[in-house]
């Protein structure tokens, strides 16, 4: 099991600067940005901010590319995380950064800021690459660029977001909010975000009165309906693959909890759409977990069965539950599941109970069930709702009740199950609902006093 990294972003419940939106990109649906300069702007100082929260790990994930195709130095620059999740700016095999940290946290959202001056004397001053704030100053690879040497953003060439156009490989899994290119300055990460007073979580500040140069551009992703406008002024991305429903609100400033690939059994399901969807793979039941926990609060989230082969329920913080290869993670002591056929299992000390019957579970291929988590009152419930209102409420067991609990899904071989947490989803949403602080997208209206899992609600209830 890999080790989570805690340095990134998870948002608190004031900032005093909001982000609303973020982008979602999947590689599945070849999903970009990208438009090309008509003009020469400063190749020698810039700098590139964008706030990234990433859903895949182990794959080579491009954040930026500027060039026309040829792999030197000067006519094509990247910006990327490779398939060992290090960090690396650059063009060809010199004049680069390549992280010794790695940076698998997908429960989080990070903070990245390339400043780039070439005409700095000092050579060790001209590629500076900062992540929450912090300067990285360990590098596997680390070679500085001549004086006055010219890198391919700014230049009159394609600039995308998201993908390696010139190898036509290596889409970003995951999510981008803040992604901004300032021409002819090399600034600090203060420039874009602060150490909050209270927490010392880095988080972001109002970036409008920012002068953004000659290419520069501010993507903000608020406007649904063009997703690559650039709020700066400047000629606006074209959206490749990419549509209104791309557009997210688990953002830096709240963070949503989404399905978790660090936390995965028996072979691992297919996380993708966002974190939101698990995908079997052979003939095996496997899944995952959610990336928040909570072991007090009330809770709501929803689900979309594509068949009854998929169970969606709750685990405990355990680890044992999960890892052991084969294992049925929905028949454990430390889990309850349930089905959209009409049945539910829970193990006590070994004994299997598994109940079938049950009119609200019966939904449907297709068909969405809300879950309300109740970690507060006497006795300890999860209620399954169903959209014409039937709800069956069921008692959390011991071995649930005093622990830490997760959101979790199994799903048995090709079959699939799209979870909605509030922040993102591929699910057909008509209602829109929200619950009462205002977050979260839902079919169905969150139960009175029940909120979404996203860390404004953790920090005031969980």
């Amino acid at each position: 099991m890999e080790t989570l990294q805690r340095t990134a972003n998870r948002g608190s419940i004031s900032t005093g600067f909001d982000i609303d939106n973020s982008l979602k990109f999947e590689p599945d649906n070849s999903e970009y940005l990208g438009k090309t300069p008509t003009s020469l702007g400063n190749r020698r100082t810039f700098t590139i901010s964008m706030w990234i929260k990433r859903t895949e790990i182990g794959v080579d994930s491009y954040l930026m590319e500027a060039g026309d195709g040829d792999y030197n130095q000067s006519d094509r620059t990247i910006l990327k995380f490779d398939s060992s999740d290090k960090i690396r700016f650059g063009g060809g095999s010199a004049y680069q950064r390549i992280t010794n940290r790695v940076f698998r946290d997908t429960s989080a959202w990070y903070h990245i800021v390339m400043a780039v001056d070439t005409t700095d004397s000092t050579a060790a001053n001209r590629l500076k690459l900062y992540v929450n704030g912090v300067q990285e100053t360990s590098f596997g690879t680390s070679s500085d660029p001549s004086q006055n040497f010219q890198y391919a953003f700014c230049k009159d060439d394609e600039h995308t977001v998201g993908y390696n156009h010139t190898d036509n490989v290596s889409y970003y899994p995951g999510y981008m909010s803040e992604v901004i290119l300032i021409d002819g300055q090399q600034l600090d990460p203060t420039s874009f975000g602060e150490f909050d007073e209270d927490s010392g979580i880095w988080k972001p500040i109002n970036v409008s009165g920012l002068s953004f140069g000659t290419n520069g551009f501010y993507l903000d992703f608020k406007d649904a309906s063009n997703l690559g406008n650039d709020a700066s002024g400047g000629t606006d991305f074209t959206q490749y693959n990419i549509t209104s429903i791309d557009q997210a609100t688990d953002t830096p400033t709240n963070n949503f909890c989404t399905l978790n690939p660090l936390w995965a059994y028996a072979g691992e399901a297919t996380v993708n759409n966002g974190a939101t969807t698990a995908t079997g793979v052979d003939a095996a039941w496997n899944g995952s977990k959610a990336t928040m926990g909570v072991s007090r609060g009330k809770w709501y989230w929803e689900v979309r069965y594509s068949s009854d082969a998929a169970y969606t329920g709750l685990q405990t913080d355990g680890e044992d539950n999960i890892s052991a290869s084969g294992s049925l993670a929905h028949v454990q002591d430390t889990s309850i599941a349930f089905n959209g056929n009409g049945k539910y299992i829970t193990e006590i000390n070994g004994s299997t109970t598994s109940v079938t019957g049950q009119t609200a579970l019966e939904i449907g291929s297709g068909a969405v069930q809300g879950f309300a988590l109740d970690l507060d009152s006497g006795t300890k419930t999860i209620k399954v709702i169903r959209a014409d209102g039937v709800t069956l409420t069921v008692n959390l067991t011991d071995s649930l009740a005093e622990r830490e609990v997760f959101p979790f899904v199994a799903v048995y071989q090709s079959y699939v199950i799209n979870y909605n947490f509030g922040g993102y989803t591929t699910n057909t949403i008509s209602s829109a609902a929200s619950d009462a602080n205002g977050y979260g997208t839902f079919e169905y209206a969150p139960p009175s006093g029940y909120y979404a899992l996203c860390t404004k609600n953790l920090a005031e209830y969980g």
